[in-house]
């Protein structure tokens, strides 16, 4: 993290570097700064009067020398309410969402397994993703594209094994992964997915799951189960494009345990924080990884802001 140039009229924005370290600083009431601890959209602090240094060199604060700001500072919080301030030792509250409809940002302490791409590809598909005039053929290929993005960093920490090869110029030893990966889309949304991971992973296994949502309930009810007798993969990823309420996850989660699925992951294009919070609870060791935490759900058990329904955006089917 860098603290931008400022002067005494100005407050400097703080902003993330991605070479950085995962400790990037102290504050100045000496809290470690880690990348779990960054600044959300639309907070600034206020700097100190700068003294000018030599000719040619950077501003340097009053007395000299780099600092992370003070506990006598003020941070303020513009983000979707008016100007707000407050001494930075306080605690933080959650950042509220923007109306216009922007995402959350996850708390790391709330949910720890979960995982939210930031990357710009992504967020730029998203926007065609949630636009209710994208048509289902174009909705289908974002929906691959993300899902590929989505499995590159889900596959982030997939352990590797040593092989023995040969480059046109000399033997090298490589690397293989080291485990057996499963996919297991939710019919029917889940099938759109599916073709972009078996590109990230060719020799995948895929086994399908039918769960629907009782519209009366907001239950899921299994409807298709093809996964056979025993588990055949080290490693388990659910391909779903919601979770909404988590109803849905949980359902399947469950299934693969009994399965005797090792390790489970959840990978979702755009998740609410009522769903998000359900498969905490209920499974606390699956790791979610995902596009967009959204606002919350509406009364019909749909995502706000989402996209709609994925399937019937996929399928041609919504009304």
């Amino acid at each position: 993290m860098t603290y931008g140039a400022g002067d005494a009229d100005r407050p400097t924005r703080l902003t993330a570097d991605p070479g950085a370290t995962p400790h990037v600083g102290t504050r100045g009431d000496g809290v470690r700064i880690d990348r779990a601890t960054m600044l959300p959209p639309g907070v600034h602090v206020r700097a100190r009067p700068r003294t000018p240094g030599p000719r040619g060199a950077a501003d340097t604060p009053a007395g000299g020398g780099r600092r992370g700001p003070s506990a006598s500072e003020e941070v303020r919080y513009d983000a979707g309410s008016p100007t707000a301030t407050r001494p930075l030792g306080e605690e933080k509250p959650m950042p509220e969402p923007i109306e216009s409809g922007a995402t959350w940002r996850p708390d790391p302490e709330r949910w720890p397994r979960f995982h939210i791409s930031r990357h710009p590809a992504v967020l730029h598909k998203l926007a065609i993703l949630r636009d209710e005039d994208t048509e289902p053929k174009k909705f289908r290929e974002v929906v691959r594209e993300l899902s590929w993005l989505l499995g590159y960093e889900a596959l982030a920490d997939v352990s590797t094994k040593p092989i023995a090869i040969r480059t046109p110029i000399e033997p090298m030893e490589a690397d293989e992964l080291a485990v057996r990966i499963g996919l297991v889309p939710i019919l029917r949304a889940g099938l759109g997915m599916v073709d972009a991971m078996l590109e990230l992973m060719p020799t995948a296994e895929v086994w399908h799951l039918g769960l629907f949502r009782d519209e009366r309930t907001l239950r899921p009810v299994e409807y298709y189960n093809k996964l056979p007798d025993s588990a055949t993969v080290d490693l388990s990823l659910i391909l779903d494009p919601m979770l909404a309420t988590g109803g849905s996850a949980t359902a399947a989660i469950e299934v693969l345990k009994r399965w005797g699925a090792a390790r489970i992951k959840l990978v979702n294009l755009i998740a609410a924080p009522e769903g998000v919070d359900a498969v905490t609870k209920a499974h606390p060791d699956v790791e979610m990884h995902c596009a967009a935490l959204d606002r919350q759900l509406n009364e019909r058990g749909y995502i706000m802001p989402g996209l709609g329904d994925a399937g019937d955006r996929q399928f041609g089917t919504a009304h």
